[in-house]
């Protein structure tokens, strides 16, 4: 007959101890799968714009950068500077297409560029569109035709959201073919010009 302070039922057997697991441990688990939970991106991506009208443009992801920018031109102040008019070329190495935009301005600060030098851009908060997911984010609005990107994605966007793998691209949205230019015309002319210019180090 087993005595009242053993650890055994009445067949016999000894009841399973629960395993105990370290603190420690529990956390790095309880990271594993938050990190699970998160989507995957590459270190660049095609994302949209569905606020400014833009179905598709290239991203950079830069978890080096604080800030997300866009390569605006012709930005134009309305409604008194509460509202920003502006133009973009939203494919890459293609400046026969042009989009305008409007938005809000939420700020008009000073940002550290890439080559090291401040400049004061205007700030503005739109949906972005990154595979199926929508979410706001604050973007820059800077020049950026000397860049491989007409877009970074900034730490600050994706922060708590995606996970960046640096050996993949274009995880999450596949690539949406261009507009159709007729054959001959100075647009496709300055297109295929443009295709031959050499890729940008940001490539």
């Amino acid at each position: 007959m087993a005595r009242p302070d053993d650890d055994t039922g009445k067949t016999g057997r000894k009841k399973p101890r629960k395993k105990t697991i370290p603190a420690a441990e529990a956390r790095v688990t309880q990271a594993e799968r938050r990190s699970r939970e998160r989507t995957v991106v590459g270190w660049r991506e095609w994302a949209g714009l569905p606020a400014l009208g833009v179905d598709a443009i290239k991203a950079k992801v830069d978890t080096g950068a604080r800030t997300s920018a866009l390569h605006a031109f012709n930005i134009r102040p309305i409604d008194g500077g509460r509202r920003i008019r502006f133009d973009i070329h939203p494919l890459q190495r293609d400046d026969a297409r042009v989009q305008t935009c409007e938005c809000d301005v939420v700020d008009y600060r000073w940002v550290m560029n890439s080559g090291g030098h401040r400049e004061k851009r205007f700030v503005i908060e739109t949906p972005l569109d990154l595979g199926g997911e929508v979410w706001p984010i604050q973007i820059t609005l800077t020049d950026r035709d000397q860049m491989g990107f007409r877009m970074l994605l900034g730490r600050t966007a994706i922060k708590g959201r995606m996970l960046v793998d640096p050996a993949r691209s274009y995880c999450r949205r596949r690539k949406i073919g261009k507009p159709s230019l007729k054959k001959g015309s100075k647009a496709a002319a300055k297109a295929r010009a443009s295709r031959k210019k050499p890729a940008s180090e940001e490539e």
